[in-house]
């Protein structure tokens, strides 16, 4: 809303149009055409700021993240806070603040040595919240690098979105197979397969691979019209759909 004494100018076109205008003198419109480009303008320069050899800073939008290594965990946290410190006052020279309450910490390590698992780092003076997971560009990364929860996201949300589907697909009214297949194959292979390459090893799991596979049999299930008893060889074989963990492998390998 505009400050008192900054309210919009009133300007009547005609009798039947009212125009506001108001001078904008910090930030830029939500929705304009121009807004991207002179974000990216301010926000680019954060990529200037010299940061410490081993850190690592990475943006999308608006989001930043902040990566950092060391030779032990205390080292790691000196390296993060020193990066805070710097980028808070880049964000205070350009007018900026970032929200520590959306901000999270995760230590990523797989070392097995007792150490002290919990790190202090700070944002606007304030300790940030320490998670074993967070959620970066639809991809889901915990402290052990093992994409397990991932694997559970994807299971759970393609599970949700078969049942939908049972609601409207029984064996004989409703979704034909074509349907099916098609919903299948542009909603369901693309959200299970969304990079592949970076989580594809937890499937040498045969406990998390199963997890995938019985995702496909339940879709299977409902375009082939067939009893819960058939195998997913048999439905795929029927439907004429590659099995997941084979797709899944395709879709990793370079041409």
């Amino acid at each position: 809303m505009p400050k008192k004494g900054k309210l919009p100018k009133k300007v009547e076109d005609s009798k039947d149009h009212i125009r506001l205008e108001r001078r904008v003198t910090i930030g830029c419109s939500q929705g304009s055409c121009c807004g991207p480009g002179f974000w990216n303008l301010l926000y680019n320069s954060i990529f200037k700021l010299e940061f410490t050899r081993p850190t690592k800073v990475i943006a999308f939008a608006d989001d930043l993240i902040i990566l950092t290594i060391g030779e032990s965990i205390v080292e790691a946290e000196n390296y993060m806070n020193l990066e805070l410190r710097k980028i808070s006052d880049w964000a205070q020279k350009n007018k900026l603040k970032f929200n520590e309450n959306k901000s999270k910490v995760m230590l990523m390590s797989r070392r097995k040595r007792k150490e002290k698992k919990e790190v202090e780092i700070y944002l606007n003076n304030k300790i940030l919240e320490q998670v074993t997971k967070i959620k970066y560009l639809g991809i889901i990364f915990d402290s052990k690098m093992t994409f397990r929860d991932h694997v559970n996201y994807v299971e759970e949300k393609c599970t949700k979105l078969v049942f939908t589907l049972s609601k409207s697909a029984k064996v004989t009214w409703g979704l034909k197979h074509t349907a099916l297949k098609t919903i299948y194959a542009g909603g369901k292979v693309p959200l299970i397969l969304y990079v592949a390459p970076v989580w594809k090893g937890v499937l040498d799991n045969t406990c998390y691979k199963a997890k995938l596979i019985r995702v496909q049999r339940l879709i299977n299930i409902r375009i082939a019209k067939a009893y819960r008893t058939l195998s997913n060889e048999a439905l795929c074989v029927i439907t004429g759909l590659i099995p997941i963990n084979i797709k899944t492998e395709e879709s990793t390998t370079k041409v």
